[in-house]
């Protein structure tokens, strides 16, 4: 028997049938109702509904359940990118929360300084360590990298040309392209060189009464090779000293430690950078850092105490969170090295031969005639870091794949991301992955779980 539409429940009966200990705000608990009969309502006059008034009533108040829960959901990455923009990019080791929840339960010192009993600088709080680690006069925390660069044009460079390289010309993820930052910030680019090759004369050409900051981009999310050439930061700071032209770098995704000694692709290191002179250099704090998301302002005392005048600043800067959460991070380096607690790094750093261990693990775990029906299978793989950093070069790892023979892999995928235990693959070839270098340690045991469920 077909359901009509005088079959369908009003939103007050549905109400009634709701447990009153749902702790939702009533007009959302409509507006879940209103949308499910709505869907209902275009389902039976396509003629392919077959449920009670009661049958329906039970169903919305299901979906009233599922879709008031939390949305934000922890999940078992199996892409491999262990920094994945989707996913949060830096992952955080539950130790650390835990210790910042406890020191941000009820109030704290964000703006206050307990020696003198007067109101503090929330940039207080990590600035002297900061600075110190990338060997800088000083140092500003904003809410991410695209908010450094354009509060640092905004100050340096607004009404006034930003000398570029057509080189350095980049695009990052959601579009956010360094020209339409230098435009949007006030200033007004000059673009010089060409895409492949750029000369310091190119530069020097360019400059003029209305030039008031040269800006290095490193293009850390792309390579180009063949023929090409481009200026040292090193010429662009000489560069600017000899015209009194600021120099501004902005790094993209930072790090603060060898990448080739962690055996990863080649990366330069903030303090290298800093080093060179370029009066500000900004960065991320949530890709290579494995930090929260924020954006990182390091160099001269001159321009950060200007930047933290600038209205912007205000729009910009970051909360108590983000600052704690930061204040880990940091306090996860140490001289060459990264404690445990620095989750992004680890992970980017386990070895094939662990990740195969853990792969087997897994297998061990599961009943054969999963194994046989899934056709499951681990193998070699290759990842890459994610959120364009270390673009150069993949990193080695295992997988745990996925042939079946009376499934589609689309519905297996699927299964896996809408269970009970969401699991994150991908398709290749009509195989699905679960790739390991981004699976948690303790999230082994679950993963497995999750596989036996499907």
């Amino acid at each position: 028997m077909k359901t009509s539409l005088k079959d369908c429940p009003s939103v007050h009966q549905v109400l009634l049938e709701v447990k009153q200990d749902i702790y939702v705000h009533e007009d959302y608990i409509k507006f879940i109702i209103n949308s499910e009969l709505s869907k209902i309502r275009d389902t039976i006059k396509k003629g392919k509904l077959s449920k009670t008034k009661d049958e329906l009533v039970k169903y919305i108040v299901s979906q009233v359940w599922l879709r008031s829960a939390p949305n934000l959901v922890n999940i078992i990455n199996g892409t491999g990118i262990v920094l994945h923009t989707g996913f949060g990019r830096a992952p955080f080791h539950g130790k650390q929360l835990k210790n910042l929840a406890n020191r941000l339960d009820g109030y704290v010192n964000l703006e206050f300084d307990l020696e003198s009993g007067n109101r503090g600088d929330r940039q207080s709080l990590i600035h002297d360590r900061l600075s110190a680690m990338c060997g800088s006069e000083s140092a500003l925390l904003v809410n991410n990298n695209a908010a450094a660069v354009f509060l640092a044009l905004n100050e340096m460079a607004i009404n006034g040309d930003v000398i570029c390289s057509r080189g350095q010309m980049v695009e990052i993820g959601g579009s956010f392209r360094i020209p339409d930052i230098i435009e949007k910030s006030g200033a007004k680019i000059k673009e010089v060189g060409a895409t492949n090759r750029t000369h310091l004369k190119d530069y020097e050409n360019a400059i003029s009464k209305k030039t008031k900051l040269i800006l290095w981009v490193h293009t850390s999310n792309y390579i180009v090779k063949g023929f090409t050439k481009e200026v040292s930061l090193s010429d662009l700071v000489l560069l600017g000293q000899k015209y009194k032209i600021p120099v501004m770098a902005d790094l993209g995704s930072g790090a603060f430690l060898d990448m080739q000694k962690l055996g990863l692709a080649d990366e330069i290191p903030v303090k290298s950078i800093v080093n060179v002179g370029p009066d500000i250099t900004t960065f991320s704090g949530d890709k290579l850092l494995g930090g929260p998301q924020s954006g990182l302002i390091v160099g001269s005392k001159k321009w950060i105490n200007a930047f933290k005048k600038n209205p912007l600043y205000r729009v910009l800067r970051s909360d108590k969170i983000t600052i704690g959460l930061l204040e880990e991070t940091l306090r996860s380096y140490h001289s060459g090295s990264f404690s445990k607690d620095n989750l992004s790094l680890k992970m980017l750093t386990t070895s094939r031969k662990t990740l195969s261990a853990r792969g087997q693990k897994i297998l061990n775990h599961l009943d054969k005639k999963v194994i046989r029906e899934l056709g499951i299978d681990l193998k070699n793989s290759e990842v890459e870091a994610g959120s364009g950093s270390l673009p150069e070069d993949k990193i080695e790892s295992v997988a745990l794949t996925f042939s079946p023979k009376n499934y589609k892999v689309k519905d297996i995928a699927k299964a896996f991301r809408c269970g009970s235990i969401p699991v994150v693959g991908y398709i290749q070839k009509n195989t699905f992955y679960i790739d390991l270098k981004a699976v948690l340690p303790n999230q082994v045991t679950r993963l497995a779980s999750a596989i036996q469920e499907i």
